[in-house]
This record gives C-alpha cells, sequence and structure tokens, in this order.
C-alpha cells in the first residue's frame, strides 16, 4: 500500500513524470527481489542498514556502475524520506550512508565551427523534414533547452513577436528563454512547411513527424547524432552535448554563472558549475596568450 501512496507522490506532489516514477519503483523492485532471496521477504520498510549494504556490495560484484547504484540507492532514500513524512518508519536506514566514489566526466562541447558546419548542411535542403531537423539543432544550441522539453514544447509556447520562448521544465516550472531572430525566421520557416501537412493528429504541438503526430525523444537524439557525426569526430553526438555547447560558449563569452543557471533551468548554482570547467581552460587560453609576464 505505501507504494502505491509513494507512486501518487511522485506524480502529484513531486511532479515527476511517469518515466521518472516508474524508474523510482522499478528500483524499489529490485531491492525488494533482493529481500525475497536474501531475507525471507522482509519489507523494505523495516529493513536495517547492513541488509541495504549487502545489497550495494553484491551490485559492486556483479560489476554495476557506481553511478548506476547511487541512482538505485537515491530511489531508496527518497522512499524512506516518504515514509518519515507519513510516519510510518522513525528512523531512516540511509541516514548516515554516504554516495559511492564517482569520476566525473567532463563533455567536450561541439565547436562553433561544427555547429556552422551543421547548420551549412541543413541550409542547403528545402522541404519539411530538414526545416524541422534544423530548428531542432538551432533551438538547442540557442536556448540549452533538454530533449524533453524541446518534445513538449506547445505552438502557443513561441511569442513571435516578442522572440520568447515560455519552457516547461523538470517539476512543470515554467521559464521564459528569449530567441535570436535567426531562431525566430526558422520557426517561421518550419511553421510553413508544417501547415502544410495532411492529418495533424497532434495540433497543438511544435514539432511533429512527418505523419503529424508529436516528435519523439529517440527520434530527436537521432537526428542531432546524425548530423554531428558527420560534422564532428566526438565519440558522443546528442542532444545533451549541444546543451552543454550552449552553456560553455555563454560562459567563455563572459556570461554571468546565475543567467546561464537561469536558462538552463537548474535549480542550484552547483549543478550549472559543471559547465565552468571549458571555460575555465578557455580563460587560461586567453591568460597565457595576453599577460605580459608570460610573453617574455
Amino acid at each position: 500500500m505505501s507504494l502505491d501512496k509513494f507512486s501518487d507522490y511522485l506524480l502529484l506532489e513531486k511532479k515527476y513524470s511517469n518515466h521518472t516514477a516508474t524508474a523510482y519503483l522499478n528500483d524499489l523492485d529490485a531491492f525488494q527481489l533482493f529481500l525475497d532471496s536474501e531475507h525471507q521477504s522482509d519489507l523494505i520498510k523495516e529493513v536495517s542498514y547492513s541488509q541495504i549494504r549487502q545489497w550495494i556490495v553484491g551490485l559492486v560484484n556483479n560489476e554495476i556502475s557506481n553511478r548506476t547504484i547511487n541512482r538505485k540507492i537515491s530511489s531508496l532514500n527518497s522512499y524512506y524520506k516518504f515514509l518519515l513524512k507519513i510516519g510510518d518508519i522513525e528512523v531512516n536506514p540511509l541516514k548516515k550512508h554516504r554516495a559511492l566514489k564517482v569520476e566525473k566526466k567532463i563533455q567536450i562541447p561541439f565547436s562553433e565551427k561544427e555547429l556552422d558546419d551543421v547548420l551549412k548542411r541543413l541550409n542547403e535542403v528545402h522541404d519539411f523534414k530538414t526545416a524541422r531537423d534544423k530548428l531542432i539543432v538551432e533551438l538547442f544550441y540557442a536556448t540549452g533547452i533538454r530533449r524533453i522539453e524541446l518534445v513538449n514544447i506547445k505552438l502557443n509556447a513561441i511569442d513571435l513577436n516578442g522572440n520568447v520562448l515560455k519552457v516547461l521544465g523538470k517539476r512543470n516550472k515554467e521559464r521564459y528563454i528569449p530567441l535570436l531572430p535567426s531562431v525566430v525566421n526558422s520557426v517561421e520557416h518550419y511553421l510553413k512547411y508544417r501547415s502544410q501537412l495532411e492529418n495533424i493528429e497532434d495540433k497543438d504541438v511544435l514539432f511533429l513527424t512527418k505523419k503529424g503526430v508529436k516528435i519523439y525523444e529517440m527520434l530527436v537524439y537521432r537526428i542531432i547524432n546524425k548530423y554531428f557525426s558527420g560534422a564532428s569526430s566526438k565519440l558522443k553526438c546528442s542532444p545533451h552535448v549541444l546543451r552543454h555547447s550552449f552553456a560553455t560558449h555563454l560562459l567563455n563569452e563572459g556570461a554571468d554563472l546565475n543567467a546561464v543557471k537561469e536558462l538552463l533551468g537548474h535549480s542550484s548554482l552547483a549543478a550549472t558549475q559543471v559547465y565552468t570547467h571549458n571555460s575555465i581552460a578557455e580563460l587560461k587560453k586567453v591568460y597565457a596568450k595576453s599577460h605580459p609576464r608570460n610573453r617574455n
């Protein structure tokens, strides 16, 4: 019963997506399977930290990455915090748990040349698909939005007169992002082709497939991967790398970290600071090249 309440809590109070809530519940199911196997069906809410620790050791021995293990424990911890909140338990068994160390990965952003090459290629063809794909690339790079945010953009979220895009982010938090005139032009160009589609099912959604239905996340990934794999030697060519490029390039040009935080829709500055690694590297190059003492 408490799992049903927890699911409602994630969806209705925390306003998590169905996908996120399902991931949390899957992690709890995995832990319950471990309990069924090793501890004769102990209830999740009645376990001790030693039992949780045994599960963690098993995951490590099965070569599950520390990042994935931390995510599973985070789901479990959220559940225990919920049980504390509703009074089902008095002590969180994970209260003193420390997350496993995870090696920080510094993603390399696309260069401005790589972006120019992709956009030039998209300028060479004039049809619905190319106009849509070009707008997708431009929106990612010009706004830094997340893939799921792009997929869910409504037609009425774009103010073409005020050059502003309303984005519905995590936990249904709205933010407004300014649009460059070039992006507005691309929106208008795409909308002309969009209006020519027959039998549009999802009329209120901006991005559609050629069949007139709402675009989906995997298709967006394939679009970005297709164009950037041909222009970049990077192993990872994804929408998130474009979001990373947006933030890094802004910071390289002197943008305020707090302003970038707001544009990205981060809830804390710490989440935005991961993008400063590359901007610091750029600053070091400028410093080394420009400081009088280094030219001697």
